[in-house]
């Protein structure tokens, strides 16, 4: 695949979106196109206004109840996207697209095949999002507005598994930052028993960043020391059948 930039990864959205309308979103697990547009705009890194403007200048093309921005001719760049992509079918544009938006590409969109396979019901593109990528980007765009926070460089942890998924070091004092993301305003989240230990253990050096509310106006919530404040976690079991292959050699 060539290189695709941050502006046409967001064209490739919006054209999709308009194409593929209500039956796009719910290939890709979104409930609504305020969803998509928060999601997906905050997973690229990018305001989720953008998503929409391009999903809105592509409108006059396809038949859809929305006018878009058809008192204007279509911006150059978007021609180029729309000769290039808009004869994609519905299956091969979400690959692609999953590809594009995915931070780990191939592998993320093999990993959510898999889930679905064995009946993870959070295995759509939509909720892996939320509860990850999209969640992540938020925290990057806002942690530099919290107080705390400003003065702290930053280093992703999300490969390591060490049990945060930043670790924010100024001088001799490190923080770790664990990421939540909700769709609802409001619900439950739940901590690895990884989480947490590194919770127990770091104490007024952990913090639980929960970004709630994707689904229309998304807003956070910073817990400092969350095993120690206002939240209270209870502790659940699940007892899971795993399945092993096994060959002779």
């Amino acid at each position: 695949m060539k290189k695709i930039s941050l502006r046409e990864k967001s064209i490739l959205a919006g054209l999709y979106l308009s194409k593929f309308d209500a039956a796009g979103l719910r290939q890709l697990g979104f409930r609504s196109f305020i969803e998509a547009f928060n999601v997906i705009g905050f997973a690229l890194g990018v305001q989720p206004g953008s998503i929409k403007n391009y999903r809105d200048e592509f409108d006059p093309l396809f038949p859809n109840d929305r006018k878009g921005w058809h008192k204007r001719p279509m911006r150059h760049y978007c021609e180029v996207i729309y000769d290039n992509y808009a004869k994609l079918e519905l299956d091969e544009f979400s690959v692609l697209l999953k590809q594009l938006i995915y931070k780990r590409q191939d592998v993320d969109t093999l990993i959510e095949e898999v889930e679905k396979e064995d009946g993870n019901k959070k295995s759509s593109f939509a909720q892996r999002l939320i509860t990850g990528q999209a969640a992540e980007q938020y925290f990057l765009s806002k942690y530099k507005e919290i107080e705390l926070f400003k003065d702290f460089e930053i280093e992703d942890t999300t490969k390591l598994g060490c049990g945060f998924d930043f670790k924010l070091t100024s001088q001799d004092l490190f923080y770790g930052v664990e990421v939540k993301g909700m769709n609802e305003a409001k619900g439950s989240i739940s901590l690895t028993n990884k989480e947490y230990s590194m919770a127990s253990l770091m104490g007024d050096r952990y913090f639980l960043f929960v970004v709630r509310n994707f689904k229309e106006t998304p807003f956070h919530n910073l817990y400092l020391n969350p095993l120690g404040g206002e939240l209270s976690f209870n502790r659940v079991e699940q007892k899971i059948i795993q399945v092993s292959w096994l060959a002779k050699l």
